[in-house]
């Protein structure tokens, strides 16, 4: 049983956290998607592609890119990721970011640390002057949409997203910001 009372610590990620980064994204993709695929090794080549510490490292290093990182307890259980400076087909405004990453730990998820993870990245990109912030979201995560549409960010359009041989949908989702 998770303790509810936990205490929740979220900080900058560096690129010494790169390693803790790699190991939860592995393992909250797995919680979210391994359903999905049917060629495991698919799934093992995609964690090398985008998963790697080598690859989190360099991510980590580039001046667009803001991670955090949330303990519970002192337990690494989520990270986010906010990309500055980004556009999409949907929202071309150099005004724009997109938030790339809300990652937690299934068994953390109760603990509204996706919430505390969002607030902090949301109030970094309100601090940089962004205008609009956009995600994008599979269609089939019921809780993702739902969450992300309880705190205001709307639909905007649909893409594809390929891995390996299967194309998934995904929906575009923005918010305004003040």
């Amino acid at each position: 049983m998770i303790n509810k009372t936990a205490h929740i610590k979220i900080r900058i990620a560096t690129q010494q956290d790169a390693n803790l980064i790699a190991l939860l994204g592995r393992v909250t993709f797995t919680e979210t998607f391994g359903h999905l695929f049917t060629d495991k090794q698919v799934l093992l080549d995609y964690y090398d592609l985008t998963f790697s510490v080598d690859k989190i490292e360099k991510s980590i290093a580039k001046a667009n890119n803001i991670y955090w990182l949330a303990f519970a307890d002192r337990l690494p259980v989520g990270y986010a990721k906010l990309k500055l400076n980004s556009q999409t087909e949907f929202i071309k405004e150099k005004s724009a970011c997109q938030l790339q990453k809300i990652y937690v730990l299934k068994d953390f998820l109760s603990m509204k640390i996706g919430f505390e993870l969002q607030n902090v990245l949301l109030k970094k990109a309100q601090e940089k002057s962004f205008k609009k912030i956009w995600l994008s979201v599979f269609v089939h995560n019921e809780r993702a949409i739902n969450f992300y549409s309880k705190n205001g960010f709307m639909p905007i359009g649909n893409h594809d997203f390929q891995i390996g041989k299967d194309k998934y949908d995904f929906i575009a989702l923005f918010k305004q910001l003040a």
